[in-house]
């Protein structure tokens, strides 16, 4: 290896390429002829620069035609890569000092970067720190940072199960016709995601001895954080329903409930989320005693059930029979005695439009039992399928303090109201709710107060719509399962669905 290095600084020597001296020269002093000879000795025994050897023993004594030598040669390109690897392992090779100092002077090479638990600490397998973030609990990152490109996931898809449907699963027409609607679907599926990851976080922290207020803070708060609650641009789709026992629906705690759950209660969880007006509308029980277990099969069967039928061109009453088939297939056992599981036939699922929980002026019903509407289910309309189940009569009516109310979306935009302070609390619910449902703590929470007498006025001039709680005789027990769904053209989207129900 040696011998190669110095044939090729004798090469590089008749091209007149001065890169350095040759560190092996004696550095003792010369004098007359011997010292000529050997400073022309010197000039002919040009070798590529620095050795890897070379840096560990003291350099010799410059002579003047070594100084401009070494000027000359720091002009000259540097030596090719290839190259500089020979010197390296030459440098390996020699023994003593010269060898220990190449192996200082061999580039270090820099360690791996550790990169952690990419999980836990966001970071991607390349040791970049990744963009998207761990959800929090209780949850507090909205789900638009888990979704950078802004496009969320569908929910279940199914394809319509009528035979005059099934040309839309490859129709080019519908396909372009559904593309329309992106945005809306978009809108509501982000909707879907957060009312998803709010109710798991619920599911898991919901426990007998918590109040009312704290259960339904827990899920608005998390609503909030989750959604980027912006007013009218998202939010809140209508207040949490959590309503116990025979209580079938419309209750949330006003001010000063101080309700608690209890091991043997069974409640309903109804809460919704609104992006854009675009509202997801879905509802579970919650039971810890198991004996509940077959009343919430027979309402989530039947809830699935209507989410089956569902299609374009279906009639309502063809939905409701088989509903109350479903149901009614059920028994549940409490206490000894055995009940059949009971549709409650007044309480219906029903359209969704943008803003208005029940449809607005096209609104429908979706019935739970068999009736006579032959009113068809539409494309592109977006449907809350829910059924109830009772132990009791299978019937409710409006009992109770009220706690749920609306602006009537018919009152005119500037009613005859003579309180002045009605007319106050009329603008705070334009500004903060418009025609979404609110109940009396959303009112305390955007800073009313005093307002009893006012919201009575409201509700006696027609202006905002007041909803009781809907109870069945007093000792049976209620369970409510809900999906928003959409009929698109091509298929049939269960935007709420989830892994739990």
């Amino acid at each position: 290896m040696v011998h190669e290095v110095k044939k090729k600084a004798k090469d590089l020597d008749d091209v007149d390429v001065d890169e350095g001296v040759d560190e092996d020269i004696d550095d003792t002093p010369l004098n007359g002829d011997t010292a000529n000879a050997a400073a022309k000795k010197k000039n002919k025994k040009k070798k590529k620069k620095t050795s890897a050897a070379a840096d560990a023993v003291d350099p010799p004594v410059p002579t003047p035609a070594e100084t401009q030598q070494s000027s000359n040669a720091d002009q000259k390109p540097e030596a090719p890569e290839n190259e500089e690897d020979d010197e390296d392992e030459e440098a390996d090779g020699n023994g003593g000092a010269g060898g220990e100092a190449a192996k200082k002077k061999k580039k270090k090479k820099k360690p791996k970067k550790k990169t952690g638990d990419g999980a836990e600490n966001g970071s991607a397998s390349n040791g970049k720190v990744s963009s998207i973030p761990v959800q929090t609990e209780p949850p507090t990152i909205p789900v638009s940072k888990f979704v950078p490109d802004g496009v969320y996931k569908e929910g279940q898809i199914m394809e319509y199960s009528q035979d005059s449907n099934l040309f839309r699963i490859t129709s080019e027409e519908k396909r372009h016709l559904e593309r329309l609607y992106t945005h809306d679907y978009n809108d509501a599926r982000r909707g879907a995601e957060v009312h998803r990851q709010v109710r798991a976080y619920a599911q898991k922290v919901i426990k007998p001895g918590m109040t009312m207020i704290e259960i339904c803070e827990t899920i608005e708060n998390a609503t909030r954080n989750l959604i980027e609650a912006e007013g009218f641009k998202s939010g809140i789709g209508f207040p949490t329903g959590c309503s116990l026992n025979n209580v079938a629906a419309h209750y949330t705690p006003n001010a000063g409930d101080n309700t608690v759950l209890k091991y043997d209660d069974v409640m309903k969880i109804d809460f919704g989320v609104h992006v854009n007006g675009r509202i997801i509308d879905s509802a579970y029980t919650v039971a810890f005693n198991p004996k509940y277990q077959p009343l919430l099969d027979a309402v989530k069967d039947a809830t699935n059930t209507g989410v089956r039928e569902a299609g374009i061109d279906v009639r309502l009453c063809d939905v409701g029979e088989a509903i109350q088939e479903t149901m009614e297939s059920y028994e549940v056992t409490l206490d000894g005695k055995t009940y059949q599981v009971k549709p409650i036939r007044n309480l219906n699922g029903h359209t969704i439009a943008p803003y208005l929980i029940h449809g607005g002026n096209n609104g429908k019903s979706v019935p739970i039992v068999k009736n006579n509407d032959v009113t068809k289910m539409e494309e592109g309309e977006f449907y809350a399928i829910e059924t109830f189940g009772s132990t009791g009569k299978g019937y409710v009516i409006e009992d109770g303090e009220c706690s749920h109310y609306a602006k009537n979306y018919l009152a005119p935009e500037n009613p005859s109201i003579r309180l002045p302070k009605a007319k106050a609390l009329l603008g705070a619910i334009n500004k903060n709710f418009g025609t979404l449902p609110f109940c009396r703590r959303y009112l305390d929470r955007v800073g009313e107060s005093k307002y009893i007498l006012s919201l009575k006025s409201l509700v006696d001039a027609d202006v905002v719509t007041a909803y009781p709680p809907l109870v069945d005789v007093k000792g049976c027990y209620t369970a409510q399962f809900e999906h928003t769904i959409v009929l698109r053209p091509t298929c049939k989207e269960v935007l709420s669905r989830g892994d739990d129900y």
